[in-house]
């Protein structure tokens, strides 16, 4: 259930991402050493463009086999990064490494933790899967971890652009058995300049405003952040990002709104500058009936346990069924692509 609720938000919200496809009960006992585990066990079917995992190199790596390497980065070079020319490993990691910058800014911009980025969890299409214990931020809180055995905070909210590099390394010394070290050093370091490229570009998705140039708008997700910080439990993560949807066009609905006593201070007032000099951006989707409500639509784990407890308890799908729908409606409302 988890499995399906995750992806259809982060879908809603512009995140690439892998979408469930069917659930299908076996009725079997579910037994698992590792975690707690539901009482119910099913297989879950999902859609994606790929289930290349950098692992899937590491392995043939390891093995030693270079011929495998060879038919992997063909294979992964053809089908989902045509651009590349063949045989060029280091133009492959390069493709990756944009396509990971842009799914980990999109994971940050929308609030979201994976929970256990390894190499068995990053593919070579950029697209989420395989979630595990995964949380959106019911704040900001750069330490904030979605694993109840993340005891270190290796996989926390605002570490995960790190752990994604470190994944990126390790596919490039995979790849490192067919290509020269140099050029595919780099690829990696176009890394960190992508990933705040993208984060820049995500956050205007998610404010509904265009961009006025690399300064402006990087100053707008300072000053977002810098807001979300300041507002601490009071101002929760996804709240602020829908009262100011479409930025001063937000405006009169966002200091009429339940949380106006927020929306004050310095650290307020130099957001709404950022905001305001950003032209909206689509101005017309608050006119969807989603933007009338005070509240969006949200993803938090107290909500997530509760639909799985009717299900679990008295077989109720019912909590289950009505989330899916007001999903629906909150990704028809943003209109986001992934």
């Amino acid at each position: 259930m988890r499995e399906v609720l995750a992806p259809l938000m982060l879908e809603a919200l512009g995140v690439p991402t892998s979408r469930p496809f069917s659930l299908i009960e076996t009725g079997e006992a579910l037994e698992r050493q590792d975690e707690p585990s539901p009482t119910r066990s099913a297989v879950l079917v999902r859609l994606g463009h790929s289930h290349v995992r950098f692992g899937t190199f590491q392995r043939a790596a390891y093995l030693e086999r270079r011929d495998q390497i060879e038919t992997l980065i063909e294979h992964v070079r053809a089908h989902y990064h045509p651009h590349v020319a063949e045989g060029d490993a280091a133009g492959l990691l390069a493709a990756v490494v944009e396509a990971s910058a842009r799914l980990t800014a999109r994971w940050i911009a929308a609030g979201f933790v994976h929970g256990v980025l390894n190499t068995d969890n990053l593919n070579v299409t950029g697209e989420s899967f395989d979630y595990g214990p995964w949380r959106f931020l019911p704040h900001y809180e750069p330490g904030f971890t979605a694993a109840y055995f993340d005891q270190t905070g290796l996989y926390a909210f605002a570490r995960q652009p790190e752990a994604v590099f470190w994944n990126l390394t390790q596919l490039g010394g995979a790849l490192r058995m067919v290509g020269d070290a140099e050029p595919l050093t780099d690829a990696l370091n176009g890394f960190g300049p992508a990933y705040i490229r993208h984060l820049r570009a995500a956050f205007l998705m998610r404010l509904g405003v265009k961009s006025l140039g690399e300064a402006a708008d990087q100053r707008l997700v300072d000053t977002t952040l810098a807001l979300l910080r300041e507002g601490g439990e009071a101002l929760r993560w996804e709240p602020l990002f829908f009262d100011w949807f479409a930025g001063f066009a937000s405006s009169e609905r966002a200091l009429r709104g339940p949380r106006r006593a927020l929306y004050q201070g310095e650290a307020f007032d130099a957001f709404r500058f950022a905001l305001f000099e950003h032209e909206p951006d689509r101005p017309e989707r608050l006119e969807h009936p989603v933007f009338r409500a005070d509240e969006p639509e949200e993803m938090l784990i107290d909500e997530v346990e509760a639909i799985w407890a009717a299900i679990a308890e008295r077989d109720d799908w019912t909590p289950f069924s009505d989330k899916l729908a007001r999903i629906e409606a909150w990704r028809g409302a943003l209109g986001f692509s992934a």
